[in-house]
């Protein structure tokens, strides 16, 4: 695989996509990589091809690069496919998750995961990276997917029922990113960390957390204990005093994941543990705005484009298969894993959590691909917590796999904030609501009447 072929679907998504081709583009063996930028969006496909050959040129690269708006040409022979997508975007799929909840008396903080807003992602994402893996079945069917598009479980699952023969993994930052976080509130180097992490995505916790052998847990129950988390960390590190573990992903997300601290009539837990309501709007309106401020730059020549490393997997996973480089990645895959070819795999990952779930673990990287690591039993509490969360992804997904509306309205009505805000009749319109709302985003035998 000299000249690895990469294909970016959703590469609209510039920013994200300008970090990914700096990394790649900056190992010397990808340097000369067979790029394919693929996009529905024809404004936002010409800039990222600006920003891949600005990208190329900052790192002293030679790709090839190929913009199209051809899903099938831009799959066409590759060898890894980048999924980067977001089905209905901020207008008008996102704004409504946030809006319609919000006249029901339910507020959310990011809804990209679990939750109404997480539910009603996953219905309208699913079905579309299902289509694109029909595509890769056809073109490029040992190509190795790779998934930055939440809802992470909710899309691996589904993947996993509707196209097993292609290799997939899910990727986040949140494992090796908040190891970092915790590495800074400690004041030690990141990378002299050592850490065994496990659990299900943005809901993993650190099973071991260590500096030179030692164990750094009772230093981070001293932070939680004496008051000390950073403002925007205290829902986590609350957590950690009530289950001895810390979890991977941030505040903002893990607040409505679980039912105790967003609550519409007790607005001092709101300010205690400074939970950040309706935070992803304001993030997608500062992304849309950096893609602006991008675009501008772009427009003149003599403007450097900077490109650092960052924190992503996809690189390396690529870098890795390609040279056959050790590495030990976190990936989102089936904690009974299917093998590309559709075999079944041997034994759970995690064994008390379901045979049928999305789970993330450490995975060796190499020629041979991703290989996930077999991580026995988690503590009871942990593998409790995340299945209240397996629950509504499970039933998601089984509304998409059997076309059954009515598990749209038992995910909701077991989903751990909504149903702590909201009664039984509360829900089912709710429901009602936002699958009108979204309209044809949503497969058509799970839509209700008008």
């Amino acid at each position: 695989m000299s000249r690895p072929r990469i294909a970016f679907v959703g590469a609209g998504s510039t920013v994200f996509a300008k970090n990914l081709l700096g990394d790649i583009l900056s190992f010397p063996e990808l340097a000369g990589a067979d790029i394919r930028l693929f996009d529905i969006n024809q404004e936002r496909l010409d800039v990222t091809g600006q920003v891949a050959r600005r990208v190329a040129q900052t790192v002293g690269a030679n790709p090839t690069v190929l913009s199209t708006t051809e899903r099938q040409r831009a799959l066409d022979g590759a060898d890894f496919v980048i999924n980067m997508i977001q089905v209905g975007g901020f207008e008008p799929a996102t704004v409504t998750d946030f809006e319609i909840p919000r006249q029901f008396g339910l507020r959310q903080t990011i809804a990209d995961t679990l939750g109404i807003g997480g539910i009603m992602r996953g219905l309208r994402t699913v079905p579309v990276l299902a289509d694109i893996s029909r595509d890769m079945e056809r073109v490029c069917p040992h190509a190795l997917h790779l998934n930055y598009v939440n809802p992470m479980a909710m899309n691996i699952w589904g993947l996993a029922k509707l196209s097993p023969r292609i290799a997939t993994v899910g990727l986040c930052h949140s494992v090796q990113g908040t190891a970092s976080e915790l590495a800074h509130d400690l004041g030690l180097p990141a990378h002299e960390i050592d850490y065994l992490c496990a659990g299900i995505n943005h809901m993993a916790f650190y099973l071991k957390f260590e500096h030179q052998g030692v164990d750094l847990y009772p230093r981070l129950l001293e932070i939680a204990g004496q008051g000390k988390a950073p403002e925007w960390n205290r829902v986590r590190y609350e957590m950690l005093q009530r289950v001895g573990y810390f979890v991977t992903e941030s505040s903002e997300h893990f607040s409505e994941y679980t039912p105790y601290f967003i609550k519409r009539d007790r607005p001092d837990l709101i300010d205690r543990f400074n939970v950040p309501l309706d935070e992803y709007p304001r993030r997608c309106v500062n992304q849309i705005a950096g893609w602006e401020e991008l675009r501008t730059k772009l427009q003149n020549p003599g403007e450097p484009l900077e490109v650092k490393p960052s924190v992503e997997y996809g690189s390396l996973i690529i870098h890795s298969m390609v040279t056959g480089q050790p590495r030990v990645v976190y990936g989102n895959v089936m904690n009974s894993p299917v093998l590309p070819g559709g075999e079944a795999g041997h034994g759970k990952l995690i064994s008390n959590l379901p045979d049928e779930c999305c789970v993330e673990v450490p995975c060796l990287v190499d020629r041979q691909g991703i290989q996930p690591t077999r991580i026995g039993r988690i503590p009871p509490q942990l593998a409790a917590l995340m299945q209240t969360n397996i629950n509504v992804q499970a039933l998601t997904v089984e509304a998409l796999i059997a076309g059954k509306r009515e598990h749209i309205y038992h995910a909701a009505m077991l989903d751990p904030h909504t149903s702590a805000e909201l009664d039984l009749d509360q829900i089912w319109a709710l429901t009602d609501a936002l699958l009108r709302e979204h309209g044809d985003f949503i497969p058509q035998q799970l839509q209700v009447a008008d």
